[in-house]
């Protein structure tokens, strides 16, 4: 039986964090941008939550520069938050790391940004897409900044297919083998389900983000900055 490329409670996970860099083009790159936007927009000392922290890419890259900044990465994966933790500890990074989900978290306790990457594509449908941001959003304070990367397109469309195609061609440049490529796409639909861009941006205004922009773009993968509401933070982009 294939392999579930996705299952993040399988053994295979703690192969993560050598893989994703693989399969995703300009990966480091785009937790550096996220890093360098967060930091022009934080003040020296902030409260930043990490949603599906497991692998610990943004506790690292966050906590290696900003060792004042307080870390709180939450995931439900088991085998993934003890990747991050182990990350962590080879680091010398602190900071907090939850098993669950986004709706275990204090509703009283107001962080001042938000991250939540490359995890929106694997929820089902519109509704629980949205119930997820809303969640986020509920915990960011007025004016927070949130980050967000995840898989998007059209599946049906030809211009997903010539994305994919292309990006094909880069994960077996990379050595990824064609079999752990061909498992992903079949997962789409099954466990991953990615949706147009446009649609991405329409959920993020509904929970109430605004200044909702694209910062990054590789094939299929996309990331956005948005802001909380209509409040304003201190910084140079406020």
């Amino acid at each position: 039986m294939e392999k579930n490329p996705f299952d993040w409670n399988h053994p295979d996970v703690y192969q993560y964090e050598n893989k994703i860099k693989l399969k995703i083009p300009c990966y480091d790159m785009l937790y550096d941008m996220t890093d360098r936007l967060l930091t022009v927009k934080l003040p020296k000392q902030a409260d930043v939550l990490i949603v599906g922290a497991g692998g610990g890419q943004e506790l690292v890259t966050f906590g290696r520069k900003h060792p004042e900044w307080r870390l709180t990465g939450v995931d439900k994966s088991v085998q993934m938050l003890d990747v991050a933790r182990k990350r962590l500890e080879l680091s010398g990074i602190e900071a907090d790391v939850v098993e669950g989900e986004v709706n275990n978290l204090n509703r009283e306790r107001l962080f001042n940004a938000g991250t939540c990457m490359l995890v929106l594509h694997f929820l089902k449908d519109l509704n629980e897409k949205r119930e997820f941001l809303r969640q986020i959003a509920d915990r960011l304070e007025e004016g927070g900044p949130f980050f967000m990367a995840s898989m998007n397109g059209d599946a049906d469309s030809e211009s997903f297919r010539w994305q994919m195609l292309a990006w094909k061609q880069h994960v077996l440049a990379n050595g990824i083998s064609e079999e752990e490529w061909e498992a992903a796409v079949n997962a789409i639909g099954e466990s991953s389900h990615p949706i147009p861009s446009a649609d991405v941006e329409e959920l993020l205004r509904e929970v109430g983000f605004t200044q909702i922009t694209r910062y990054f773009s590789a094939y299929a993968i996309d990331g956005w900055c948005a802001v909380k509401g209509g409040g304003k933070r201190s910084g140079i982009l406020s």
